[in-house]
């Protein structure tokens, strides 16, 4: 006697696979006190963290002028780039996110660390600097700018005025990294001459290390 097959897409409702919750995904801390603790990253593309080797790269170009910093995300994501200046010795941490469920993947990365004193996030446009620049301090600043690409083609003024209002006002002694890809003319960055050009391709990376301390 044979057997039938029952076909699933008949008789059955389908059902939505749950949702899985945010795990590891190949992000990491790769320097510091922190060094190899893994990250919570949910894979999504619209996110895209700094790799791995270009942020190490560019922690080891930073060198020892991270310590003591304010270190600020201005796109923050999964928190990676100033939880790897708290790591390896920055003062505290402002994370400034826009996307509510990429913000609470933050805070679970914060707190997997126990730096919550150290850091503080910030839900909202980043672009609205009013809301966020009471949390500057008078500490000289990290500041990170790692936006989706496109911002530089779709928002450009609104990038070169969030970068350039920020160099203006910063403490003396304050470092700037901004990640972008070939959409991007540094030259048009504020203070052109004085950014330092590196790529590690599609990224390239610009760093200003601002006004010199007195």
């Amino acid at each position: 006697m044979s057997q039938r097959r029952l076909d699933p897409s008949k008789g059955r409702p389908r059902r939505t696979p749950p949702r899985v919750p945010a795990e590891p995904v190949g992000l990491r801390i790769v320097g510091g006190r922190f060094r190899g603790r893994r990250l919570h990253y949910s894979g999504d593309p619209r996110v895209r963290p700094m790799k791995d080797r270009v942020r190490e790269a560019v922690f080891n170009l930073l060198g020892d002028s991270v310590r003591g910093k304010h270190a600020v995300d201005l796109f923050a994501g999964t928190g990676a780039l100033a939880l790897e200046a708290v790591s390896r010795g920055a003062l505290r941490a402002t994370f400034i996110e826009q996307h509510y469920p990429t913000a609470e993947i933050l805070r679970r990365n914060i707190a997997a660390l126990g730096v919550e004193p150290l850091c503080e996030v910030i839900t909202g446009n980043v672009f609205r600097r009013a809301r966020w620049k009471h949390a500057m301090t008078a500490a000289p600043w990290l500041v990170f700018s790692s936006p989706p690409y496109s911002f530089y083609v779709e928002r450009l003024e609104e990038m070169l005025g969030l970068v350039g209002g920020l160099i203006q006002s910063a403490p003396p002694g304050s470092v700037f990294v901004v990640e972008a890809d070939r959409q991007l003319d540094f030259r048009v960055l504020p203070d052109s001459s004085q950014w330092d050009i590196r790529e590690y391709p599609p990224a390239i990376i610009g760093i200003h290390y601002g006004h010199p301390e007195h």
